[in-house]
């Protein structure tokens, strides 16, 4: 498998065997990582008996992954040149395997925080570094076939980390969420060293430090103000607003300074496209009102409906069947008709969903149709989200990739974090209006809750939230208006379609 060459990417027939060999390498990966991130939130409550430490403090377990992921993302790029795309792909897993059996071994919630960190140092380069070897692998007129085997798990995430996580937590122990990550991780590298080719470093290359001090603390403040702001229900207390008006002073410095230094940390001058611009600002709403409208339904099912963590993640499953069936088709038509046509139906299929939950959402409604419309929104969000992405890559040169995947990645991560931290003061506040001022500040399960409670908090639970997905709706038909310039027609046939050397 290891030497089956790519079929020359002009071609823009299907994945030969060697294009899905490097496939199965980065979807191992990107499970991983994706995975790790909803299994340990299913876990929290656990994790802060077993520590005997307050939910405040155990909830950095979950903050301090994403904050460093949010540090290291922006170097995958360099790094990648530096070193080789193989050769970081490599180091990120062993790095996130390494930090998940130190934390799976934690012996109290400060080292369990301290080793969560270091696999999110790895986990942030797996996926900007799998899509990079990816696409390379591939070549642009097939990017959307491509783009849709990465997009697996990134949907499968969401859904299967609350069941797994769920399992494990009740009926085997909370330290197998981490060591589960040992045999994936060892598959993933035995079969990146077979099959992934190497590829040249570039001595050259050299790391913008001032861009890097510029953009890293300016991310990580940036979603730890947005983090803490949805946790305390106001952004404008001083705890969440300084951190995120420095996160976003750094930010804006850095555009500044990406846009004027030679050889700058994230390559903004790709937004000089037109492909790359509209994709990019596409993705921002859409990311922002998904991530959000996704925050909604589990928090749904456990607090109105008092279902568990594990049985919120069977009723969510209908989502991801429905992108799995639209995600191939997706790809193919993004590669044969140009993404714009494709996004356009898609976001339209996605808008539609979430107006349905806003119309249909009562305490009572029967489970058959909120899965029926999760299930629509998943065929929508398979001929959204991937082909995006791939609109912003198809048109760029073999050397440019890594720049766009790491720069798509950042987008994905603050765009994600902004729109669920909006999504959650928005529920909150209107938790606040139907329930009196202590109802906001409690988006728990209901699980504890006695049924007769349940029964008069319900219905105007349900409406808090019904309302909540109107907004939603609503920022996501924002989404059209870049989505508009995105490109109709497959990408023309020039120098970057020359076969590409794969990693």
């Amino acid at each position: 498998m290891a030497d089956t060459p790519p079929e020359p990417s002009g071609s823009g027939g299907g994945l030969d065997r060697g294009v899905l060999a490097v496939a199965m390498v980065v979807v191992l990966g990107a499970i991983m990582s994706i995975l790790d991130v909803t299994v340990v939130n299913v876990a929290i409550n656990d994790l802060a008996k077993e520590f005997k430490t307050p939910l405040a403090t155990i909830q950095w377990v979950a903050t301090g992954y994403t904050l460093a992921l949010a540090t290291v993302i922006p170097i995958t790029g360099w790094a990648s040149a530096r070193f080789g795309t193989k050769r970081l792909y490599m180091i990120s897993i062993t790095l996130f395997v390494l930090g998940s059996m130190l934390a799976g071994a934690a012996w109290s919630a400060e080292s369990l925080i301290a080793f969560r960190v270091l696999q999110g140092l790895g986990g942030g380069m797996i996926m900007p570094a799998g899509m990079t070897i990816l696409t390379q692998a591939a070549g642009p007129s097939r990017v959307g076939q491509v783009m849709s085997v990465v997009g697996i798990p990134m949907l499968l995430g969401p859904i299967m980390g609350p069941i797994l996580g769920g399992w494990l937590v009740d009926d085997v122990s909370w330290r197998w969420i981490f060591f589960i990550n040992l045999p994936i991780g060892i598959i993933a590298l035995v079969m990146a060293a077979r099959i992934l080719k190497p590829d040249s470093p570039q001595r050259g290359e050299r790391l913008d430090f001032f861009g890097l001090l510029l953009l890293s603390p300016g991310l990580a403040l940036l979603i730890y103000g947005l983090a803490k702001g949805a946790e305390l229900g106001d952004f404008t207390e001083t705890e969440a607003l300084i951190p995120t008006v420095i996160g976003a002073a750094l930010t804006v410095a850095f555009v500044f300074r990406a846009l004027s230094a030679e050889s700058p940390l994230i390559d903004l001058r790709l937004l000089k496209r037109r492909s790359v611009a509209a994709a990019s600002g596409t993705m921002v709403l859409f990311m922002a009102a998904f991530m959000g409208a996704m925050l909604l339904m589990p928090l749904y099912y456990q607090s109105v409906r008092g279902e568990g963590a594990l049985m919120s993640g069977l009723l969510l499953a209908p989502q991801g069947l429905g992108a799995m069936v639209t995600m191939p088709v997706g790809g193919k038509l993004t590669d044969k008709i140009g993404p714009g046509r494709v996004v356009l139906v898609g976001l339209t299929v996605v808008v539609l969903s979430v107006a349905g939950f806003a119309a249909l959402l009562q305490a009572d409604t029967s489970y058959w149709s909120l899965g029926a419309v999760l299930f629509v929104m998943g065929l929508g969000m398979g001929m959204t989200m991937m082909p995006t992405m791939a609109a912003a890559i198809q048109t760029l040169v073999h050397d440019e990739v890594p720049r766009a995947s790491t720069m798509l990645n950042i987008i994905q991560q603050v765009s994600a974090s902004v729109g669920t931290a909006m999504i959650a003061v928005l529920l909150a506040n209107q938790l606040s209006d139907r329930l009196g001022s202590g109802g906001g500040g409690e988006i728990g399960s209901a699980e504890k809750v006695p049924p007769e409670v349940l029964a008069k908090i319900a219905p105007p639970m349900a409406d808090a939230y019904q309302h909540t997905f109107w907004w939603a709706a609503g920022l996501l038909l924002l989404a059209f208006l870049p989505a508009l310039l995105l490109p109709r027609k497959k990408p023309a046939t020039s120098a970057v379609d020359a076969p590409m050397p794969m990693h």
